[in-house]
């Protein structure tokens, strides 16, 4: 009687493991990517003239009239964004929804020596004509 030689575990399962193997590969790059964006995402929505450009709009009257109550933001715009050794330049477009409609804020600031100076501080709401400037002071 002849015996049957039986083929080892990794002969028999190469296949699996070299697919489970790629695959860990493309979920790990994968995973790390999406950190890195979320990670990005966050740090530009922390910064000072992020909030301070969105509180602004959220509480200007005029913003309030075309978009209505509440207003949020509505993806993730654009960002060009540098600071450096405590001098930096922001220049981001925040879009921005309410009930009635959808805008978007445009800012463009620069900071030297711990505070922040806004070139532009504007709301342009979509479907209507103009700028509301976000820097100009209310008068009741």
């Amino acid at each position: 009687m002849e015996e049957v030689k039986q083929k080892s575990w990794f002969s028999r399962n190469w296949g699996w493991l070299l697919g489970g193997g790629c695959l860990s590969i493309i979920v790990v790059v994968i995973l790390l990517i999406v950190g890195a964006f979320y990670k990005i995402t966050n740090s530009i929505k922390d910064s000072e003239p992020y909030s301070h450009a969105f509180s602004k709009a959220i509480e200007n009257e005029k913003v309030i009239y075309f978009l209505g109550e509440p207003i949020e933001t509505n993806g993730i715009g654009t960002s060009n964004f540098k600071f450096n050794n405590g001098q930096g330049e922001a220049r981001l477009i925040i879009p921005i929804k309410g009930p009635k409609g959808e805008g978007s804020i445009t800012v463009d600031a620069e900071n030297s020596t711990d505070y922040w100076i806004y070139n532009e501080l504007s709301v342009v709401i979509a479907g209507e004509e103009g700028k509301i400037n976000l820097d100009e002071l209310e008068i009741e």
